[in-house]
């Protein structure tokens, strides 16, 4: 048996409106803006003044979110034609970085007509592409570069991590064997102006790990700039901070992860870090709530069907983890059937979809619960509805419902 997840507690806000939806407006999302703009502030407190703050956007990019955000962070982080003329679109004229490999000749030439501040090169062909392109610019105009690389992950980082993009044969950023070519090819062409390095190694790392990162990230960085008797005055150490879906209530350590950064940027007091987290900053603002339809027993244990399921709320089948929740029970049961209830003290909560991977969480602490009742699931802020299935057995599409407290 699984170990049971741990209940989510509710802001009154989420608590309010999960309870008050009607049946059919369910399953929806609910986000609490109010809880997202607190966080991050309290982020951007616990950086030092020499750090930017961008938000991946690939974590959601609900514009909504986008525009709470706007206010706390340096700029924003895309990864495709798509997300950048969506993101222009929601929050115009903030900073842009555009990251992530197999980038287009079409996806270039508009990110170079938007004028995005920052280029992720991820190998020297992007980079062979990106200077050709750059040619057609108006005269005296140059393209900013940061050359990715999959640089090694320190030991404990990458035993930690939940998920390698470095330290290992990847798909992800150039080879640092190739780093003295990719520097002589940006520093031989005219319209590209090398501004430093980036380097997003692994993803669920905590502060000790994240800082581990970037010294080395830092120290690639400085050492290629003084090979080369170039400027490299800035390094992206990417993001992938730890959330912890077994524990809803803990959060990444970013007072301690700050006052790191803060003595790594003393120590190089030229150079200006940038971090570019996603699911640490929106995962915690994020509910997904619904409603059970159905309890029955099955060999010995007993399952919970509610409205919708993993083509909504993908995250638990691709983390294979079980996503925290909480119930609220209904007492009024309108129908003139018999209402199914629970007999045992745990269930295992199911969607609606016709495989038996569509598992949201198991063996939860649910004693008594019944058809009828509701079910919030926590930390559904990122990665969930943005990378679903969402037209597998076409269900209805969730509803959205963005709350604020201000």
């Amino acid at each position: 048996m699984t170990t049971a997840p741990t209940a989510a507690p509710l802001s009154g806000a989420v608590r309010e409106r999960a309870a008050y939806l009607a049946s059919g407006d369910l399953p929806a999302y609910l986000y609490d803006l109010a809880e997202l703009r607190a966080h991050a502030a309290a982020v951007r407190a616990a950086l030092p003044a020499r750090v930017e703050l961008y938000y991946a956007a690939k974590a959601n990019p609900e514009p909504e979110i986008l525009t709470a955000l706007a206010p706390y962070v340096d700029g924003f982080e895309v990864s495709s034609g798509g997300e950048l003329a969506h993101v222009r679109k929601a929050v115009p004229n903030r900073p842009l970085a555009f990251g992530g490999p197999g980038k287009t000749p079409d996806e270039i030439a508009l990110a170079l007509e938007l004028r995005v501040g920052r280029f992720h090169v991820e190998s020297e062909y992007e980079l062979s592409v990106l200077g050709h392109l750059a040619e057609r610019l108006a005269p005296g105009r140059t393209v900013p570069v940061l050359l990715r690389f999959n640089l090694p992950v320190p030991g404990a980082a990458l035993e930690g991590s939940a998920l390698a993009m470095g330290g290992r044969p990847t798909p992800f950023g150039l080879d640092p064997a190739r780093a003295d070519s990719a520097v002589r090819l940006v520093a031989d062409h005219p319209r590209l102006e090398l501004r430093g390095i980036h380097a997003h190694l692994a993803s669920g790392l905590d502060a000790a790990a994240q800082l581990a990162v970037a010294a080395e990230v830092v120290a690639f960085a400085t050492g290629l700039a003084a090979r080369h008797g170039v400027a490299l005055p800035e390094v992206n150490v990417g993001g992938g901070m730890t959330v912890d879906y077994a524990d809803p209530g803990a959060r990444f350590d970013w007072t301690a992860y700050g006052e790191g950064l803060a003595r790594l940027t003393a120590a190089h007091p030229d150079l200006l870090l940038r971090i570019e987290p996603g699911r640490a900053l929106t995962a915690y603002c994020g509910w997904y709530a619904t409603e059970v339809l159905d309890v029955k027993p099955s060999h010995g244990e007993e399952f919970a069907v509610v409205r919708g399921g993993t083509h909504h709320l993908r995250t638990p089948a691709t983390k294979g983890h079980d996503q925290p929740c909480a119930v609220l029970p209904v007492d009024h049961w309108p129908h003139p059937w018999p209402r199914p209830a629970a007999t045992q003290d745990r269930v295992t909560l199911a969607g609606q979809l016709c495989t038996p991977k569509d598992l949201l969480a198991r063996h939860v602490p649910a004693p008594g619960l019944r058809a009828g009742d509701r079910v919030v699931f926590a930390l559904a802020g990122a990665y969930a509805w943005n990378i679903s299935h969402h037209d597998f057995l076409m269900h209805p599409r969730p509803g959205f419902h963005f709350l604020d407290g201000v």
